[in-house]
Parts: structure tokens; sequence; C-alpha cells
């Protein structure tokens, strides 16, 4: 991406604490984590308070109850408490319980401390106390913040592990004859305490996103939660169709006809983002299957040259685009002739024109250097350059088929600008000839959304002019590791094919499925290259078998009314994650430092 880009930069913020955001262990681990913690911290407890016999007794005694305790609770809270919240089944409970577990055990083990150090028991009873209230601010927070139920819910969810599991130290404590009433105090005084300093803290949260955007912060991060973990779209499409912007969005088409549709090639002036199955996400593999069921042949949706600012607002508005590229798709093709496929490159940016009949198809590639999304102005530039050459219309790709690191794009931009150009200028040139055309799509069923492979798989459409045969390779993908595409394009000379181009969808369908610091894996990553490269060559053969004369058509449609999220909307979003972050680290020490000094003063008279 661009180095200097604010918008790229504040999306790549954003991803690096989305990566850090969730991660759960499997619900086998919890039981064992907690296993150990309970019965550990239960023995803890008692080691110096015990003879030696009775401490595996009374230890064990404590431990099997917290655990069992802690097993009911979360059943209940997940079964029942929580039931009809979609985020809180029996392993994210019992993971909350894990965690609020750890930090209980740290107060314990500072009291035990304390106590074997003062030869004092009170310091056994004060510190679980004082983490029986961290917890209970803890799970308050927690599910203040990602629950979607109403408070008397969050609320009982919240008190009721810690204050069951609060019985077998009571149990203990009398067997030691520590004065029990002398605690009913703090146990009224405490929950007070966590219910004020949590409301607080979340009030000061929601405030970012209410002075930024005019909605709670967390309401957003709830409703991107709800997305993230059960695949729930609308509740955070509400808020984008409510703050985006209204555009008008351009679909320009290629379609190659023989007796019947052989091969379209779509390519709307849209970003397919932003995340997992959120806005336009899936365009690409919605246009395609969408559109191959209307007109019976093979659909291939590249990517074009606007970047996250052009992200649809919903599947919503996504639906609406698909009705009206299937509603416009059965133009003319009238066409006949084409040039030769040609490639200008100066050393870092490069240009592949073929124009069919009076319409250029040009795409960009800076690779082996990375090759992220480009400016809206490269395409007003090259539909300008294409009008100086008399051509009718052109269409333009951003090949989106290396990563490799950062590019100063105001330094690519020129180097852009002077391919294009000259690239347009030697395909005008060139002799029109009939052509035939091929093209085929193989789904990879090895490969999924978290390997970096769309739904739509890879499609190639195979052009011959002459004896040239030139090979269009559209991946269902995010981008592709650096070389790769070179060496498909070598693969694919081996087998016949003269020239060719390998492009992405730039599908947002992969982001956000799995957690390392991009947040998905370009194609290459973790796909067995082998693999990859055996899947396009059969492709590719299976297109070549089916070449045959053709004629083509160039249209482009324009869909009013469109929401898109609007790059305002979306720097704001990316920002908000950030301005949260720091103002939750801010407001945290004064709010829990004054709790856990009121209620230490409260642990005094205990």
């Amino acid at each position: 991406m661009a180095t200097e880009d604010p918008l790229s930069q504040s999306m790549d913020k954003a991803v690096k604490h989305y990566s850090s955001l969730f991660w759960l262990p499997s619900y086998r681990k919890v039981v064992l984590l907690l296993v150990l913690i309970c019965v550990g911290g239960g023995w803890l407890s008692v080691v110096i308070f015990f003879p030696s016999v009775e401490i595996l007794v009374y230890g064990l005694f404590l431990g099997i109850s917290l655990l069992i305790t802690n097993f009911i609770l979360d059943y209940a809270v997940s079964r029942l408490v929580l039931k009809r919240d979609p985020i809180y089944d029996l392993r994210r409970t019992a993971a909350l319980s894990l965690y609020c577990w750890v930090l209980w055990l740290f107060f314990i083990f500072i009291g035990v401390a304390g106590a074997i150090f003062t030869s004092e028991l009170f310091w056994w009873v004060r510190l679980y106390l004082l983490g029986f209230s961290a917890v209970l601010i803890l799970r308050l927070i927690v599910l203040s913040v990602t629950s979607s139920m109403d408070y008397k819910r969050v609320l009982a969810a919240s008190l009721l592990q810690p204050f069951f599991c609060l019985i077998p130290f009571l149990v203990i404590w009398a067997k030691v004859n520590y004065p029990i009433l002398s605690i009913s105090l703090f146990l009224v005084f405490s929950p007070l305490v966590g219910i004020i300093s949590s409301f607080f803290f979340v009030f000061l949260l929601n405030r970012s996103g209410e002075q930024m955007l005019g909605v709670p912060s967390l309401s957003l991060f709830r409703a991107f939660l709800l997305n993230w973990i059960v695949d729930l779209n609308a509740p955070f499409e509400s808020f984008l169709e409510k703050l985006g912007e209204t555009r008008d969005v351009e679909v320009s088409l290629i379609k190659f006809n023989s007796h019947k549709p052989k091969a379209v090639i779509v390519v709307p002036s849209v970003h397919p983002g932003p995340f997992k199955n959120v806005g336009s996400s899936l365009l690409p593999s919605m246009v395609k299957t969408n559109l191959e069921k209307e007109l019976k042949g093979v659909v291939c949706v590249p990517h074009g040259l606007l970047g996250h600012e052009f992200d649809l607002a919903s599947q919503t508005q996504t639906q609406k685009i698909i009705n009206s590229i299937v509603e416009f798709a059965d133009f003319e093709a009238l066409e006949a002739e084409a040039t030769p496929f040609v490639k200008v490159s100066n050393g870092l940016a490069t240009a592949n024109c073929q124009i069919f009949g009076n319409a250029a198809f040009l795409s960009f590639t800076l690779a082996p250097k990375t090759t992220e999304d480009f400016p809206q102005e490269l395409g007003l530039f090259v539909r300008q350059e294409a009008e100086n050459q008399r051509l009718t219309s052109c269409i333009v790709v951003n090949a989106h088929n290396s990563i490799d690191g950062t590019i100063n794009i105001k330094e690519a931009s020129g180097a852009l600008q002077t391919v294009a150009a000259a690239c347009l200028t030697k395909a005008v040139s060139l002799k029109k000839s009939p052509f035939e055309v091929g093209a085929a799509t193989v789904i990879p069923k090895e490969f999924s959304l978290k390997d970096g492979m769309g739904p739509s798989g890879i499609t190639v459409v195979v052009v011959k002019v002459g004896n040239q045969k030139t090979a269009y390779v559209v991946i269902d993908g995010n981008n592709i590791v650096a070389g790769l595409r070179e060496t498909i394009l070598s693969t694919l000379h081996s087998i016949g094919i003269s020239d060719g181009e390998v492009f992405t969808t730039d599908t947002h369908s992969v982001n956000a499925v799995v957690l390392n610091e991009r947040g998905y894996h370009p194609v290459g990553e973790v796909i067995d290259h082998e693999k990859l490269i055996a899947y396009i060559k059969e492709a590719t053969l299976a297109a070549v078998c089916s070449l045959e004369r053709v004629t083509v058509g160039c249209h482009s449609i324009t869909v009013s009314g469109i929401k898109v999220i609007g790059e305002k909307l979306l720097q704001r979003l990316c920002l908000l994650i950030d301005k949260n972050l720091k103002r939750a680290k801010k407001v945290a020490v004064p709010i829990f430092a004054t709790s856990g000094l009121l209620l230490m003063l409260v642990l005094m008279f205990i």
C-alpha cells in the first residue's frame, strides 16, 4: 500500500489491533486449564493453614468445589441467562471464566504470600476479596461490551460466577474461625463499586464514537463481533448504511459471443470489501454466480482501480448492482476483430493492452513489487488517453497480483501513466484480425477462505489472435505473494500460451477469517504453489480446448443511488479503534485505581 496514504495508514493500524483482539483456546483446553487453576488455586489457598494431612483434604475439597461450581454456572449462564445471545455459547462463557480465574489467582497468590510473611490470616481473605471485586468488574465490562442482552441479564451473568465461587472459600474460612459476618458489608459494597466503575469506563469509550460518528463506539464493536463470530452481517451493515455516502456506480462489461455467450469480463467500479461477508466483499463471486446462471457462459470479475472508499455499505447494495448487471448483460456483440496482446514495461510498472472492436482492455501491475489499490486518477488519465487514440471506450483493471511490503504510490503513478500511454499507442497501431476465445473455471475444493481462495476459484479466458494465444487468469483472492505471478506465466508459456496476465478479484471474503498481521492470506502464502499452478494449467488447457470464433461487444452501465462506505467514514472507523484503545488505557488507571482504593478502605474493617 502507499506508504504516505492516510487511509492506508489508518487501515494498517486497525488490522494490527484486529489481529490481536480475538483468540480463544478450544473448549477442551479451556476445561483443562480450569482444572489446573481451580485445583491448584484451591490447594495454594490452604497450604499454610492446615497440618500436612489436612492440606490434601481441604485443598482438594476447595479445588473440586470451585471446579464443579464453575462448570455448573458456565452452563447455566450460557444456556439460561444468555441463551439468546449469539456470542456466548458454552465455550466462550467458559473462556471468560478462565480469564477471570487467571486474574483471581494472581490476587490469591499475593494474599497467600502476604499471609506466609506476616502469619496473619486476614491477608489471604482481603486479597481474595479484592480479586473477587476485580473479577466482578472484568465480567461487567466484558459482558456489557460484547453481549446483546439487556442489562438485567448482563448483570446476572456478571455476578453469578464470582458470588457462587465465593461459597467454598466461606466454608474454609469458617473452618479456621474467621469472622464471616464481617465480610457481608464488603459483599454489598463491592458490586456497587463494580457497577459504577464499569459504567463510567463503558460510557467514556462510547463517547469517542458519539463524537466522531454520532453512534456509541461499543455498539459498533458489538456489531463487528456479531459478524466476526457468527457471520451476522446485518447489524454492522446497518451502521454503514446509515453513515455511508450515496454514489453512482459504473460497471463495464466485455462479452464474447459464439452461437451463445461464451465469456464475459465484468469490471465494476466498486471495491470488493471491507471484509468477510460485509458490504461488497463477496461481489466478485456473486456477480459470477448470478451472471453465469443468466447467460450460461463463463464469467470473471477482475479488480478495478478503486480503493476501500468504494466499498459498498451492505449486501443489499451489492444485490442492486448485480440485478442491474444481469438486466443489461444481454446486449449485442457485433465486433469481430481484435488486436494481438501487447505488453509495455519500464522497470517499475507494466501495462498490458488488447483492443476488441474499438474498445481497449488495459491492465496494470507493479509486480514483482507490491501491487495494491491504485488511485482513481489513474483511470481518468487512461480514459483520456484512450479518447485521444479515438477509442470508444477503455476498460481498466488493476491486476492486484503481487504483495511484498509497501510501495510509494506517488512514485509509481508517473511510471504507470507512462506505460499506459505507450501501451495504448502500441496496441492502436496493430492490425485487427478475427479471433477466437475459450474459457473455463476450476474451483479447487481443497482451498478455503482461510487459505486465501474465494468461492469463485480460478477462471481462465484464452484469446487467440493469429498464432498468439493470450491467457487472462483470474483468481478469486486478495493479492498474490511476490514472485508467484511470474512463475505462473512461465508455466503457461511452457504449455503453448504466448503471453498473458494473472489477476486477482481482490475479494475481501477472505479477510477477517484468520488472525495474522494482515487479517488474511494472499494467494500462495499458505496455498501450495505446485497444486495451485496445476489447477491453473487445468483451467487453461480446458479453455484452449474450447476455443472458437467469436464476436465481441463492450458495454458500460451506471447504477444510481448506491450507498458506499466512503473515504471519510472508513478513515474514521479505522481511527476510532486506535482512539478507543488509547482512551481505554488513559481512563482505566483513574477509574480502577479509585475503585481499588475504595474497596481496600472497606477491606480494612474486615
